[in-house]
């Protein structure tokens, strides 16, 4: 039986009875609420990642040049390296800086793709800066499947813009990240205001 609750009554009523409602499928009701978040299955089941360690073996990064910036969700290109949003994001505005040649470790860079790579990511600071108003960042590498790397064979930075109070009870207690923005206007957001030469 579902309970319906009264849109006139107390807020604390309202998320009472909401959290008595019985969920189909869901088990015994209990009282937490649910968020089904399924389209995250295809990052748990490791859906898109490489089939092996190799260019020509279904590495996305690798496979995101050749698409259109919006269906790659490029925001920038440049000569060795491009800028990409993350597909699974840990915030709003969470891109990447991944040299088009397939090279797992920092250090097999040659000089042009280490400067680029540098460059790019100032790039998106300022960009993101300038779109979002990120007052801070996590910049950075994971090298290796034992560093966290979910792609570990093709080199990628992670730049994650944050705000005073983005970590609220929504990562803490339920594990789940609210994502105001869909990632196809972020990219145009930030392609707009990526800074040009």
């Amino acid at each position: 039986m579902s309970v319906e609750p009264d849109s006139a009554a107390a807020p604390e009523a309202r998320w009472d009875a909401a959290a008595q409602e019985e969920q189909r499928g869901a088990g015994v009701p209990d009282s937490f609420q649910r968020l089904w978040t399924p389209h995250r299955m295809a990052y748990i089941k490791g859906e898109n990642k490489p089939t092996g360690t190799g260019p020509g073996e279904g590495c996305p990064f690798c496979e995101i040049p050749g698409m259109s910036d919006e269906d790659g969700l490029v925001v920038a290109r440049g000569e060795a390296v491009y800028a990409v949003l993350n597909l699974y994001p840990y915030n709003s505005g969470h891109l990447m800086v991944v040299p088009y040649r397939h090279v797992a470790d920092y250090a097999d860079l040659d000089a042009a793709e280490t400067g680029e790579l540098a460059e790019l990511t100032k790039r998106a600071l300022l960009a993101l800066r300038k779109a979002s108003g990120a007052q801070g960042f996590n910049v950075g590498m994971n090298l290796g499947g034992v560093a966290g790397a979910g792609i570990a064979a093709h080199l990628h930075q992670h730049v994650v813009p944050r705000w005073g109070g983005d970590t609220n009870f929504m990562p803490v207690v339920g594990r789940t990240k609210v994502l105001p923005q869909l990632l196809r206007d972020t990219r145009q957001l930030l392609a707009d205001a990526w800074p040009q030469d």
